[in-house]
């Protein structure tokens, strides 16, 4: 399926989106090659133009970018982790699938990083749709309990916003604030 049609599904239908991600073979190598490094690398491109391109620029956005990718295996793990206490099954790839397409809202938002506080306030938005569009695909990716899809959800983004600030721990120094602010896992908060 094209990029384009898979953004506007998952985007403004993910009731109709999901279960067509969910019948479609996948890897772990397909997704992150077709999705999550493509996506992820809207925000990261954001920064470096908002933040010019040498030095803390170019730092900032190497960061935002490995939090993503690495943010979005880490997650995956988690809800794959968590599928079981929620009446779902286990299936890395499938937890992936959920964790990727969910962070779309996140990171095509984040090319309005280029303006500051407005782009701050969209990512907010996009934030709590990605939250939403979790919620959704919970059922049908990790075939989670329905009653219990709000209860995942909240213990996920929980996980999201622990991820963040060890990320903040371990990173430290210049750049983190943007760079967590900024990249798909912090998005999450």
């Amino acid at each position: 399926m094209a990029l384009l049609d898979r953004l506007k599904g998952i985007l403004f239908d993910p009731r109709t989106e999901w279960p067509k991600i969910a019948a479609e073979p996948a890897t772990t190598q397909s997704i992150y090659t077709g999705w999550v490094m493509i996506l992820a690398a809207i925000g990261p491109l954001a920064m470096l133009m908002a933040l010019g391109g040498l030095g803390l620029g170019v730092r900032v956005a190497v960061l935002a970018y490995l939090n993503a990718l690495i943010g979005t295996a880490v997650l995956a793990l988690i809800v794959d982790l968590l599928a079981s206490s929620f009446g779902g099954t286990k299936d890395f790839v499938a937890s992936l699938k959920l964790v990727a397409y969910s962070l779309t809202a996140v990171w095509v938002a984040q090319v309005m990083l280029i303006l500051p506080l407005l782009g701050m306030l969209i990512l907010l938005g996009a934030a709590i749709y990605a939250c939403y569009t979790f919620f959704v695909g919970a059922a049908v990716l990790n075939k989670c309990a329905p009653d219990k899809a709000i209860p995942y959800t909240l213990v996920v983004l929980l996980c999201a916003i622990v991820l963040s600030y060890i990320f903040r721990l371990t990173v430290g120094g210049i750049g983190y604030s943007a760079a967590t602010a900024l990249s798909g896992m912090g998005a999450l908060r």
